[in-house]
């Protein structure tokens, strides 16, 4: 299937889509996200659209599984799960083409992001475990998309509501953050010494990553910036005024070739481990 590429085009097809899906009982709020939202998108880049909904009142799914079959190029019969189809951090939805532009549904509990927003603001946060999530599935990432979210449809401004409170990014959870990555940063390498000196590739490799992953998520707070996902995240890092020198650069590196025997994992675990040093300077 030829996927559309004109912004003008995306942009309408999002548009229709979020009129369509207001007008279904029980939506309270779409909303644009992703990179679309961002104005960082580009060839590559999907269509975002959060499906808000009170879970008080939430919207039949029979009747975003019909609209659905209707507006996909394929017309499937089942192109949304159920809610909670995607496990209890990414409530469900659908991958769609529509008019030959992937669309991505997501629903989202109003209740919940409020709760976790709250938590956010008073500095306490939590990760788990969840698919296409390689690091993890952070709490303040539900911040992040509410901030960074540009509403198509707010019925009575819940969604509007939500949105005022990420800004400023709090102080409180950008402490958080850096208090709990910071030091894991530094501990994933720590066990995975004696790793290295075995040859285990496999481990050194993880826990690099793991290192690296916690990094990008203190560089970001440092700078007061919203974490949304993995993807580009370490590029963006290290574009920050607040970042260790080649900081993106040496995250890449060290990920690209860990190493297959003993001296070379090593050896990049003590790339990776200045890497925590010099952000941990920053932080104080």
């Amino acid at each position: 299937m030829e996927i559309a590429t004109s912004t003008l085009r995306i942009s309408r097809v999002a548009d229709r889509t979020a009129g369509r899906l207001a007008a279904i009982d029980g939506v309270a709020a779409v909303v644009l996200g992703g990179s679309r939202a961002r104005g960082e998108a580009d060839e590559l880049s999907d269509v975002d659209l959060g499906v808000y909904y009170d879970a008080a009142r939430p919207f039949r799914v029979a009747d975003l599984r019909a609209l659905a079959r209707e507006l996909d190029d394929r017309h499937p019969p089942d192109a949304v799960t159920e809610l909670g189809g995607w496990g209890p951090w990414i409530d469900g939805g659908g991958w769609l083409a529509i008019e030959g532009v992937r669309v991505d549904w997501i629903y989202r509990d109003l209740a919940s992001v409020g709760r976790h927003i709250a938590d956010c603001l008073a500095g306490r946060f939590s990760s788990h475990h969840q698919p296409g999530h390689p690091h993890a599935f952070h709490t303040h990432m539900y911040m992040a998309e509410v901030h960074h979210g540009r509403a198509l449809f707010d019925a009575g401004g819940a969604f509007a509501a939500l949105q005022a409170q990420t800004d400023p990014y709090p102080p409180a959870l950008a402490d958080a953050i850096i208090r709990a990555n910071a030091w894991e940063a530094g501990f994933a390498l720590e066990t995975a010494a004696k790793a290295a000196a075995r040859g285990d590739t496999f481990q050194v490799a993880g826990s690099l990553f793991r290192s690296a992953a916690c990094l990008v998520q203190t560089v970001f707070a440092l700078n007061r910036r919203y974490y949304v996902n993995e993807k580009r995240a370490a590029a963006a890092a290290g574009s920050f005024p607040r970042s260790p020198e080649g900081f993106a650069r040496t995250v890449a590196e060290v990920l690209a070739a860990p190493g297959d025997g003993p001296a070379a994992l090593a050896a990049s675990l003590a790339r990776m481990e200045a890497l925590v040093a010099a952000t941990r300077a920053l932080t104080g």
